[in-house]
């Protein structure tokens, strides 16, 4: 079965959602928007987005964009992003009246694994008409299968600071529950977690990640030793580098290597490499050249003060750190080429 996917940041333009602990909805659920297109695209699933901007998109057009996309197709999925508010904490997922679970429970225990525990997956009714679901975006696409996801309480300091400095680490756990629901091919795109290939088990997965067949049974909440092949294990405290590259086709170490400027021996020495061959969806560890040192963001920090400090360009550093946008968090790690 082939799934298309349409993603749905809430709010935008003069609606900027909920606000709270230095946080406005409607950025932060365009961030992860973008994050997750940007994932789907490269995994290979057909994807769109109703805003890719800050502009006022209404619940009508929204649902045209939808539409107009993908017709009456039913393998449709919608996921619409959101944040939440009201004095309580954790990611809640709704789903609507004409669907099963399926799909939300993934999304569930994806996030549950990466760290960020959900209060509850449900069906929300209408108070009004308790025959149709509440949000628009899940009531009106009638041929598809919507989803809306609330990340966070921004009236919670600490939902607040986690959505924040991990928007990315939420949206991944997302990307990689809608590989699995779609039976897709999922490429990670950090060493944390591990595609199970054949003739993979527990005992030998442990001992190349160095822990234990007990420590990864219990990270993954497994209660026995079967494997599934295209199953996706969370690797309990392994990182192997803060930076590394996800091998797509039509790339040869000569273009990493330039692209991080770093030399392809520097590149096989770090990945232990003892030939030139790559295989797609293949993780590199990228090493810190000579001509790089690495930056800790500041309050007050933007991209643009940085590259002029270290007499750079603003795109060298995104292009260097796999930045999708200008956004920064404090404490986060920059390389500066």
């Amino acid at each position: 079965m082939n799934y298309k996917l349409a993603i749905d940041p809430g709010h935008g333009g003069s609606d900027n959602g909920y606000t709270g602990n230095g946080i406005i909805e409607k950025d932060i659920n365009l961030m992860i928007s973008n994050y997750i297109k940007e994932r789907l695209d490269t995994l290979g699933i057909p994807t769109i987005i109703t805003r890719n901007s800050d502009r006022n998109v209404s619940d009508q057009e929204r649902q045209s964009i939808i539409e107009s996309a993908y017709g009456n197709d039913k393998n449709v999925i919608v996921l619409s992003n959101h944040l939440n508010k009201g004095g309580e904490s954790g990611v809640e997922i709704i789903y609507s009246l004409r669907n099963n679970d399926k799909l939300s429970s993934e999304i569930s225990e994806q996030l549950t694994l990466a760290g960020y525990p959900v209060n509850k997956y449900y069906q929300l009714r209408d108070p009004s008409n308790t025959a149709s679901d509440y949000y628009p975006i899940i009531r009106d696409l009638k041929n598809y299968i919507p989803v809306q996801i609330n990340y966070a309480y921004v009236d919670n300091q600490n939902d607040a600071n986690k959505i924040k400095n991990n928007y990315k680490d939420y949206a991944e756990a997302v990307v990689r529950a809608v590989a699995i629901f779609t039976n897709s091919n999922y490429i990670p795109i950090t060493e944390d977690f591990y595609v199970v290939k054949k003739g993979d088990t527990l005992y030998k997965i442990a001992n190349d990640f160095g822990t234990t067949v007990d420590e990864l049974k219990k990270k993954n909440n497994l209660t026995s030793n079967l494997l599934n092949i295209g199953q996706i294990l969370t690797i309990p405290g392994f990182s192997k580098s803060d930076n590394t590259y996800t091998v797509k086709k039509g790339d040869t170490l000569y273009q990493i290597a330039n692209k991080y400027g770093i030399t392809v021996d520097e590149l096989k020495k770090a990945n232990n490499l003892t030939s030139n061959l790559l295989n797609i969806g293949q993780v590199l560890i990228i090493p810190v050249a000579n001509n790089q040192t690495k930056y800790i963001v500041k309050k007050g920090d933007t991209l643009y003060k940085i590259s002029i400090q270290y007499g750079t360009t603003v795109d060298d550093i995104k292009r260097i750190n796999k930045l999708t946008n200008n956004n920064l968090s404090i404490g986060q790690e920059l390389l500066i080429p």
